[in-house]
């Protein structure tokens, strides 16, 4: 039997999954029922596309349930590593800046289930974040990117 991947995650990440499931299952898998019933009053289904609609939003949330349950039942909760506060690690935040002269950047490591860059959050499966993750304050890292190699220094762990 395959094990299944783990889901590393902020205890804060794991209580929204926790919330987005129970409204999946209970407000939004009900208004999906409901169009299903009125677009079904429209007659020949064969040719409603009002129906079609409905049902592939319907297997749309039952998947994204399926997956949140998933998430949820093999998350790993990120527990700050305070014996080295100066070291990267999951769940912490790192300032790094570009080298020579860029400008400084900060971002929280955490597991891909809850990474949004646009909210500072990046996936501890990034390139970024492999690159700097183990590293301590004042360390330079040449980091991979889509957009040509760059070289970094960590300036700041929280």
């Amino acid at each position: 039997m395959a094990t299944e991947k783990s889901f590393y995650m902020t205890q804060e990440g794991k209580e929204k999954l926790e919330n987005e499931l129970t409204y999946l299952k209970t407000d939004r898998r009900q208004e999906v029922v409901e169009r299903i019933k009125v677009a079904r009053d429209f007659g020949d289904l064969s040719e409603n596309s009002e129906y079609d609609a409905a049902k592939d939003e319907q297997a749309f949330v039952e998947s994204r349930i399926a997956q949140v349950e998933k998430m949820i039942r093999n998350a790993v909760i990120i527990e700050n590593d305070d014996n080295n506060p100066s070291v990267v690690s999951l769940g912490k935040s790192v300032t790094f800046k570009e080298i020579p002269n860029g400008e400084e950047e900060t971002y929280m490591i955490v597991g891909s289930a809850e990474a949004d860059p646009f909210e500072g959050k990046i996936s501890n499966d990034s390139p970024m974040a492999k690159s700097l993750l183990g590293l301590e304050v004042g360390a330079e890292v040449s980091v991979v990117t889509p957009g040509g190699d760059i070289q970094v220094q960590i300036v700041k762990v929280d």
